[in-house]
């Protein structure tokens, strides 16, 4: 550890901070991405995200740590392993670590903090892009194994002084290369293993909550500062040109994104606005600390437009990246890596070297492209072989059949309660009982016969006399919204069946059997109501079994269905 008296504590306070940050982008991630996933995969994707807080903290301290940063093994590709578990912690980050120039001011263990939450997040960008297909132990056992064999030797290479691209000249101030790049490759590779979804491309998903999404997005920008801010590991004006650096870019590439969208899809939406932030902090991550503010604005702009152009990229590949992560992380990581060449100004900072813009030549340049397609390479064969291998062991794709609802299949409830009957008080415990009175017997006096259900059209003024009346029907029927197909499938199903007027519409009904939900901290509950959507078709009375036959295609019992003779308003005189 350093001498007490060779700290500056505003350095360390600053590293402090920025490692408070950079945590808080953990959460903001599983939000952000949470906000747009369907509703019954929304805990699951919030779960990827945060279980990467208690996993790879524990193997960077193990052993990520000591990959990354101990005294180099002699090849430039791992660093030793006596720092192993954090022993022998001795001496704090070497002179010249990183971006850092001079002696290091800060603890040893401020360090380790700070690198940790780089860490952690990294592996956690991939959930994005497999949103709906992973199975939760074996995504735990690929970002263990991920963390130690991809992401710390990567980050020897760049951020060790004796790392083999640092030495080789390659420039990664805080990550479009170390995390951004090589979680976008992790990508590609996890996308080949666990496939697509059902139906996609030609299955909508609509984001549960936008506001949700925009929310996780202001921690994102809130939380980069720290992420970009903190990478020189002082206080001072590299920290706040890194920092202005960091929300010019978000702010330029925020407006490009948005006229991009405008031009192509005739509207500019705050999902879009925030996407193209986003865009531009990942693409200004690689640069922040080498470049100055007008170089900071164009390189926000050249990525609004370039990652909005590479949302086509999962089309042409045919990989089925949920929720955009290879335009956004992958492109814009990689694409902010070779910006350097062109926009990196030692004026700025004198660790930098000059781009071809600012008079380097193609020397940097060049040093960039290579360090892109070695992490790009190293990064996708090994997290082939790793999702592969955990594919075959233990399986890392979710099975088909939970693939629409991973809440239930693996935390045993949903993330919302909103409806009328679902927020009603349900009978529960604080252990589930396994034992006593059977609750799945139906009370008697429960049920309504259809006798007793009143017949719309029954007030009101009777026909004129003279006029036939029509003989319409009624038809009600309760059907499984998961088997509902698209909304213009079920009208045009309908109606070539003969229906003048359909109504759809939440309902709840009761089931023999109740299911089992499981609350927060061990508290459970037996629904005895099940979501249902009720549909209620209007048909002349010839036309009732074709109806009929149609909604039993989606899961309605004739047994609970009903048809009743109904008088429209118009026949009433």
């Amino acid at each position: 550890m350093l001498a007490q008296e060779a700290v500056n504590s505003g350095d360390t306070a600053w590293v402090l901070v920025c490692t408070g940050l950079v945590l808080f982008m953990t959460p903001g991630l599983a939000v952000f991405y949470g906000g747009m996933v369907r509703t019954r995969n929304v805990l699951a994707m919030l779960q990827q995200n945060m279980i990467a807080l208690g996993v790879v903290s524990l193997t960077w301290v193990l052993v990520g740590y000591t990959i990354a940063f101990g005294d180099d093994a002699g090849s430039g590709l791992l660093g030793n392993f006596e720092l192993f578990g954090l022993t022998d912690l001795g001496v704090p980050p070497a002179p010249h670590l990183h971006v850092v120039a001079g002696q290091v001011t800060i603890p040893t263990l401020a360090f380790v903090a700070y690198q940790m939450m780089f860490a952690v997040i990294t592996p956690a960008l991939v959930t994005g892009a497999t949103a709906g297909r992973l199975k939760f132990i074996g995504w735990v056992v690929f970002i263990a194994i991920w963390s130690i064999v991809v992401y710390a030797p990567i980050a020897h290479w760049l951020w060790h002084p004796d790392g083999l691209l640092a030495r080789f000249g390659t420039q990664d101030w805080a990550g479009g290369m170390v995390v951004h790049a090589s979680a976008g490759a992790a990508v590609l590779a996890t996308l080949m293993v666990v496939g697509r979804r059902r139906g996609w491309p030609h299955t909508a998903a609509p984001p549960n909550s936008i506001p949700l999404t925009i929310l996780g997005a202001g921690i994102l920008w809130f939380g980069w500062f720290g992420f970009n801010g903190g990478d020189g590991l002082q206080a001072n004006g590299v920290a706040a040109q890194a920092l202005i650096n960091t929300h010019l870019a978000a702010a330029a590439g925020m407006l490009v994104w948005l006229v991009a969208e405008r031009a192509k899809d005739g509207h500019s939406t705050v999902v879009g606005g925030v996407s193209g932030a986003v865009a531009g902090l990942a693409t200004i991550t690689p640069a922040a600390g080498y470049v100055n503010t007008l170089s900071a604005i164009a390189i926000g702009a050249i990525a609004g437009l370039v990652c909005h152009t590479a949302l086509r990229l999962k089309y042409l590949l045919r990989l089925d990246d949920a929720l955009d992560v290879l335009a956004v992380h992958f492109v814009g990581g990689m694409l902010g890596s070779l910006l350097v060449g062109f926009f990196g100004n030692s004026g700025t900072n004198p660790l930098g070297k000059d781009g071809i813009f600012f008079g380097g030549g193609g020397s940097l340049l060049w040093h960039q492209i290579v360090g892109v397609i070695c992490v790009v390479i190293f990064s996708f064969v090994l997290s082939w072989l790793i999702a592969a291998g955990v594919q075959a062991v233990i399986g890392l794709r979710a099975p088909a059949d939970t693939q629409d609802n991973l809440d239930h299949a693996q935390q045993g409830t949903d993330a919302y309660h909103l409806g009328g009957v679902a927020g009603l008080n349900g009978t529960g415990a604080p252990e589930r009982r396994r034992t006593g009175r059977n609750r799945s017997k139906a009370r008697p006096g429960r049920t309504a016969q259809p006798g007793q259900t009143a017949q719309p059209g029954q007030t009101g003024q009777p026909v004129q006399p003279g006029q036939p009346a029509r003989q319409v029907r009624l038809v009600t029927a309760t059907v499984d919204p998961a088997r509902l197909p698209t909304t213009r499938e079920l009208r045009e199903a309908l109606l070539d069946a003969g229906a003048t007027s359909i109504v759809v519409s939440d309902a709840t009904v009761s089931t023999a059997q109740p299911a089992a939900r499981a609350l927060p901290r061990g508290y459970w509950l037996d629904q005895d109501l099940l979501d249902r959507a009720r549909v209620e078709v209007v048909v002349e009375r010839d036309a009732v079994p074709a109806v009929l036959n149609v909604l039993g295609g989606y899961g309605a019992d004739r047994s609970d269905s009903f048809v009743q003779d109904v008088q429209p308003a118009t026949d009433v005189r």
